[in-house]
């Protein structure tokens, strides 16, 4: 295999050859940013998991790295991301508990799983496959996912014990605790959250009115995390507040990731293959949609196929050296992007800092509150909800609103992966309904043109014993029937029908299930006497009904176009 080839599945051999003075500018800058921004994130988003804080910056090291070195878009940022991290929650919960070794070997296991489902996805070139998940369900699941993850971490802003994998589960469960509130706790945790929805809306405002440039104070404002953690570590060990009941991180180990290993258990695997692969297919269709977005920007494009690669390679990186499943975060790489990233190298550089951080500065954040961290998820997720998806598609589609409406409620009610699993179904579901019912068109001339328009929406002209249907889908085992049971209905309660056309313009394939429909209806229409014929098909589609005896078997003809169909078949009206 030759470099070219290899630059295919590697493509740091293509944008490495041409790396310059440039792009290094741009990509230590940006690394810069997003690592001040990583650091308390990747600490969050490991206790959203159940994961000891640690477990977050080792899931951001290696994974980046490998992303940079199999991954196609120059600004995605890989790293633990609030929704996979909560699926990673409830995906090992029912199997170990929190802070036992079998938890940690879980999270190992499912990013290990994660990654080779990722890995086969992309040598088997299935990145199609996310097609079939549909934005408003995905956005639905997102929406849900944001508002359990905000309310799991509620508990940690009021310093109590509480509980549950689902809204009904968690609320009781809250409420049950109040009592129990640590005043200090909710002090330090409304303040910081206060804090960090001001930064994210006012800081920046602020600082361009002192003078400072636009992107500066913009850089300046995704260091406000940072700025809240500092705060909040130094309140709580000046004030020794650690000792009046205050939730603390604790020791976290110093030192690069070490080396792990998943578990090889059948019986682990087995627990935990299904969760594995929502986790992996939820993860890259968020990810190539924020990979896609930045890389339209600057007119450049990403390999689907290439991306499952290269996030099963981030996944298996992050699976042996104490991490958890990873995927591309949309905030970050948007940093990253706004940050001047030119390459992957960014990723690589941001490694770099944050295993600098994980040698040098866990010891400060010993006195780091719970309640910062938690306030940091709950900022970070509540910009995920978006309920305008439920207004925007009642308005739009009815069979969306429904499949939206119900990935929300399955997700609160029911827990994250039945919420994902019916969310994947519903896709499927509302496609293939959508696909069963393709829209079919009567069409007529438009006076002095060669042009064919539906009846019910254009004046046209037509011939009470022609009879001419134009099929705006492929035709495939899901839908045959609908047009034969359309047709059949259409010629009976229609007795001056003479000849049908089935108008193919839009016809991109036939299955072999509608091709048997095809003979069925003009068997049928034969015993009455009426013809079939077909128009302006498609080259690809008439090689194909070359190959069986359809075409011999055809009472009518085949038309090159449906101006000829009608000029045979209706010519008084073809001449008006």
């Amino acid at each position: 295999m030759n470099v070219a080839s290899l630059a295919r599945y590697v493509p740091i051999l293509k944008w490495g050859r041409t790396y310059g003075r440039n792009a290094l500018t741009g990509d230590v800058l940006a690394a810069v940013i997003v690592t001040i921004m990583l650091i308390p994130q990747s600490l969050a988003y490991a206790l959203l998991a159940g994961l000891p804080p640690e477990a977050g910056l080792y899931a951001s090291i290696a994974p980046i790295i490998l992303y940079a070195i199999f991954g196609t878009s120059r600004a995605l940022a890989v790293g633990p991301v609030a929704v996979v991290s909560l699926m990673t929650a409830a995906a090992i919960g029912n199997i170990a508990d929190q802070g036992t070794m079998g938890y940690a070997v879980a999270a190992l296991t499912l990013a290990a799983l994660s990654g080779a489902i990722l890995l086969v996805m992309g040598l088997l070139k299935l990145g199609f496959l996310a097609n079939f998940l549909s934005h408003p369900v995905i956005a639905g699941f997102i929406t849900a996912s944001g508002i359990l993850i905000a309310t799991s971490q509620i508990k940690h802003i009021l310093g109590i014990s509480a509980g549950g994998d689902t809204l009904p589960e968690m609320v009781i469960s809250l409420v049950g605790s109040l009592s129990a509130t640590n005043w200090i706790t909710l002090v330090i945790g409304v303040g910081a959250t206060t804090f960090l929805f001001w930064v994210r809306k006012g800081l920046k405002p602020l600082l361009c009115r002192i003078g400072l440039g636009p992107r500066l104070a913009g850089m300046v404002t995704k260091a406000g995390p940072v700025l809240a953690v500092m705060v909040t570590t130094a309140a709580v060990w000046g004030l020794g507040l650690d000792a009046q009941g205050i939730r603390i991180v604790g020791v976290v180990p110093q030192g690069l990731p070490p080396l792990t290993l998943p578990s090889f258990s059948t019986d682990l695997i087995r627990l935990l293959l299904l969760p594995a692969l929502l986790i992996s297919v939820i993860g890259f269709v968020e990810s190539v949609s924020v990979a896609q977005t930045l890389a339209a920007k600057k007119r450049q494009r990403i390999d689907p196929n290439q991306e499952l690669i290269g996030l099963g390679a981030a996944n298996l990186g992050a699976a042996f050296t104490g991490g958890y499943p990873v995927t591309g975060g949309f905030a970050r790489s948007v940093v990253n992007f706004d940050a001047g990233a030119e390459t992957p190298a960014a990723g690589i550089f941001a490694a770099l800092g944050l295993s600098i951080a994980a040698i040098a500065l866990t010891p400060l954040i010993y006195f780091l509150p719970t309640a910062t961290l938690a306030a940091t998820i709950i900022v970070a997720v509540l910009s995920l909800v978006d309920f305008s998806i439920l207004k925007r598609s009642w308005t739009y589609s009815k069979a969306d609103f429904s499949a939206v409406a119900a990935t929300i409620l399955l997700t609160l009610g029911l827990g994250v992966e039945t919420g994902v699993s019916a969310g994947v179904v519903l896709s499927i579901a509302l496609h293939l309904y959508k696909s069963s019912r393709p829209h079919l068109a009567e069409v007529g001339l438009v006076p002095g043109t060669q042009h064919f328009r539906n009846i019910h929406r254009h004046s046209v002209l037509t011939d009470p014993t022609l009879l001419t249907i134009r099929i705006d889908e492929s035709l495939y085992f899901a839908n045959a029937r609908f047009l034969e049971d359309y047709v059949a209905d259409r010629v009976a309660t229609d007795r001056p029908i003479r000849n049908v056309v089935l108008m193919c313009s839009a016809i991109n394939e036939i299955d072999l299930s509608a091709l048997e429909s095809l003979e069925a209806i003009n068997h049928r229409l034969e015993t009455i006497d009426v013809k079939l014929h077909l128009s302006e098909v498609k080259g690809p589609v008439m090689d194909r009904l070359k190959k069986s005896d359809f075409l011999d078997l055809l009472t009518g003809q085949v038309f090159l176009s449906q101006y000829d169909a009608m000029r045979t078949l209706a010519p008084e009206q073809a001449l008006t």
